[in-house]
């Protein structure tokens, strides 16, 4: 399958928004944009009923993916658009979508007064699995989200890019979530924020009065190592601004915090070949939850 920015649409709000961003990284990538509608078959007693006859339904799935892929095109000239539906389950249907594509876009409700996605478990399922990123966007992101506001404070999309909020694992960095990272920046024409949290010295569970000089040297060697992980994505990409941000506390906190200056968020998420238990992290799974700007996942070994 030729490379494509595919995204899931189901007429909901937070897809449409989905399909927005993905038409935007596609012009950025120079990459034609998929549109895949997923449906999925009813009990034929019902599939018969008047009101979802067949030819209701292949009319619905045909008519949503064609109207959206025709608004997609005005808005953004120059995108190559398609659009096709399948028939399955969505989270199955979508993961394996997702293994011909270079990213999977899918939506997220945002949290009505909450800064925060509201992750349904079609994206969980999808996020968890598929072996490509996988970019989540929440209801009502727009173009000059991404951006920071005008001289006036004014939201603006003819304004420069927000940075590209990077969250770092000390213990694993990984060279793929790195990467990508790096490359969005280099896309938008702005800075990397790379964040990493280090945990809290043992002794504030029981209450023993900080040892600030302890404190202080934890916190240069997480400076020293932070900055020793970054130098060869430095050298590599000299083009970028790279802003270290150590600091205690947690790492889903801090990325979350960070979100909402970001235009993007990008976390990694290891993968697991096991059939049970969890396959997200709790940091990646936390800030799907609760970031303001779109996160994008990122498997690696």
């Amino acid at each position: 399958m030729s490379r494509t920015i595919t995204v899931g649409l189901d007429g909901s709000p937070e897809s449409r928004a989905a399909a927005e961003w993905a038409a935007r990284e596609a012009r950025l990538r120079g990459l034609p944009l998929r549109l895949v509608h997923v449906w999925e078959p009813v009990p034929e007693p019902m599939a018969q009923a008047p009101l979802v006859g067949a030819e209701t339904r292949q009319h619905w799935s045909d008519r949503l993916p064609r109207e959206t892929a025709e608004g997609l095109r005005l808005r953004h000239p120059g995108v190559e658009v398609t659009a096709e539906h399948r028939a399955g389950g969505p989270a199955d249907v979508l993961t394996t979508e997702a293994g011909g594509a270079e990213l999977l876009v899918l939506g997220s409700r945002g949290l009505s007064g909450v800064g925060g996605f509201l992750v349904g478990s079609v994206g969980q399922a999808v996020v968890a699995c598929a072996e490509r990123p996988v970019v989540l966007v929440r209801a009502g992101e727009q173009a000059a989200d991404e951006h920071e506001k005008d001289p006036a404070g004014i939201p603006s999309a003819a304004t420069p890019y927000r940075p590209v909020v990077l969250g770092v694992d000390l213990a694993a960095p990984d060279d793929t979530v790195f990467a990508f990272a790096f490359e969005e920046a280099v896309r938008r024409g702005t800075s990397v924020r790379a964040v990493y949290a280090r945990p809290l010295p043992a002794y504030y569970a029981y209450g023993v009065v900080a040892d600030l000089v302890f404190d202080e040297e934890l916190a240069d060697r997480s400076k020293a190592a932070l900055s020793g992980v970054l130098q060869p994505w430095r050298h590599k990409y000299p083009s970028v601004e790279v802003v270290e941000d150590s600091g205690t506390g947690s790492a889903s906190a801090r990325l979350v915090d960070a979100s909402h200056d970001a235009s993007l968020v990008v976390v990694g998420r290891r993968t697991r070949r096991a059939p049970l238990g969890s396959h997200v992290g709790p940091v990646a799974h936390a800030v799907l939850h609760h970031a303001t700007a779109p996160v994008a996942v990122v498997p690696h070994d």
